[in-house]
């Protein structure tokens, strides 16, 4: 049994990530934590409740994770990522956003401070990521279509007191930690987003750095970036301070990056092979229309069909397959990217990808001297020191075994069990030394 942690920030590759690992019954998924990034922390919550849901794994336990990056203390999600992913996260498949939710938490928190036309100060513009950028980068670009932001130095103070400061961590975190404690190398750390709550585990419980596995996807080391500067990959760039102090820590670290996920792409005609499945077999059911009609109205209790979520799936993914087409034809003719789905496959199977090991860093800073924030790179200290960590760097992949897989496990999806033990049941955890459930 494959035992996984999941630390999401729940977009579309997200949530097909979630999708594939339902169809194995050798894979425990211990418990999934929502993060920023595509979206914010508690969209990125609500949408994995909502994907395990559609999926008929409503009992694994979704907890909150970090909510911005190390550097900052707000985070706003950018329109680069509402561009390949909605502004839901979800392509517009998501739940029905709830208007008091914390999307719009950064302007409700300074809203009836100073008057709109305040301007921020430098200091506290350097507290707000958007994106992974200073709220005074050039390439600071929200995705809401407008917000108005107002700081007086009382409420500045209030930026510094959020859930997520120095002295206590998110239930997501203290999850991470628990359970690397407990299972060691036999539980994997599944990264898709931001390495922030990796960061905040490994400084919060310096001895788990030794015990833990983790596969990540971000970063990139032979291909070009995937934002402004085409240097960076949007995970480091949320948090390159946290990423490369995990780099550094010690952890076995596999980085699956845009050197192979941009080899594992996916395209119209499997999400098409996903409805006409879907249909065939509502159609293939004595019931027929009657129980394609009862799936449309069925409640949550009762959790819709397996048809249901491949078609639920094929919409999120058309969405991406259409931006990524959109943004750069010559690399996404044949579709979308697989990231994070291809990050899960090889937490589950290694042999899909082969690594290099390197010393690795993150530059922190654009300059002379420096590089550029955000890129990953090999770490010339390393050279020089034998102990220095190494780093599991993938750089070739089996692309076609891969997609195949991917592509025919989500087309039977309703073959696989739905509902089965994805989760350990509580007993067997308890004898474990788990109490966090």
């Amino acid at each position: 049994m494959t035992r996984l942690i999941l630390d999401v920030d729940t977009g579309i590759d997200d949530a097909l990530a979630l999708a594939y690992l339902a169809t194995f019954d050798t894979v425990d998924v211990l418990g999934v934590i929502g993060t920023y990034g595509n979206v914010s922390v508690d969209t990125a919550v609500r949408n994995t409740s909502y994907v395990l849901e559609r999926l008929g794994f409503r009992h694994i336990p979704v907890m909150r994770g970090s909510s911005h990056p190390s550097w900052a203390r707000c985070f706003i999600p950018d329109a680069g990522c509402a561009q390949f992913h909605g502004t839901d996260g979800l392509g517009g498949f998501g739940p029905a956003c709830d208007s008091s939710s914390s999307d719009n938490a950064f302007s409700d928190n300074f809203a009836g401070n100073s008057g709109s036309d305040t301007v921020f100060s430098r200091d506290y513009r350097s507290l707000i990521s958007v994106g992974g950028y200073a709220l005074d980068d050039i390439h600071a670009n929200p995705a809401v279509d407008s917000f108005e932001l107002s700081l007086t130095t009382d409420s500045a103070s209030s930026i510094h007191a959020d859930d997520s400061s120095a002295d206590s961590v998110s239930e997501g975190v203290q999850f991470i930690i628990d359970q690397v404690r407990a299972y060691g190398f036999d539980v994997t750390v599944v990264a898709t987003g931001p390495l922030t709550d990796i960061d905040a585990a490994i400084a919060a419980a310096p001895d788990i750095a030794g015990k833990l596995k983790l596969v990540m996807m971000g970063g990139t080391l032979t291909q070009e970036g995937n934002c402004w500067d085409l240097t960076a990959e949007t995970n480091i760039i949320q948090d390159p301070e946290a990423a490369d102090r995990v780099f550094h820590s010690g952890a076995d670290i596999t980085m699956v990056g845009l050197d192979v996920t941009h080899q594992c792409l996916m395209g119209s005609d499997t999400t098409r092979a996903w409805r006409e499945a879907a249909n065939a077999d509502t159609l293939g059911d004595p019931a027929g229309s009657s129980n394609a009609a009862s799936a449309r109205t069925s409640s949550s209790d009762s959790g819709p069909s397996a048809s249901d979520v491949r078609v639920f799936l094929a919409g999120m993914a058309d969405f991406s397959i259409a931006a990524n087409y959109k943004a750069d034809a010559r690399l996404f003719s044949q579709g979308m990217p697989l990231h994070d789905p291809l990050a899960a496959a090889v937490a589950v199977d290694p042999s899909l990808v082969n690594c290099i090991d390197l010393p690795m860093k993150v530059e922190l800073e654009t300059g002379d001297f420096h590089g550029t924030r955000g890129r990953t790179i090999g770490d010339p200290a390393g050279l020089i020191g034998s102990n220095a960590p190494r780093i599991h760097v993938a750089l070739q992949v089996d692309s076609h075994r891969f997609v195949s897989d991917f592509t025919t496990r989500i087309k039977s999806l309703q073959q696989y069990k739905t509902g089965r033990a994805l989760c350990s049941p509580r007993s067997e955890r308890d004898q474990l030394g788990n109490t966090t459930f």
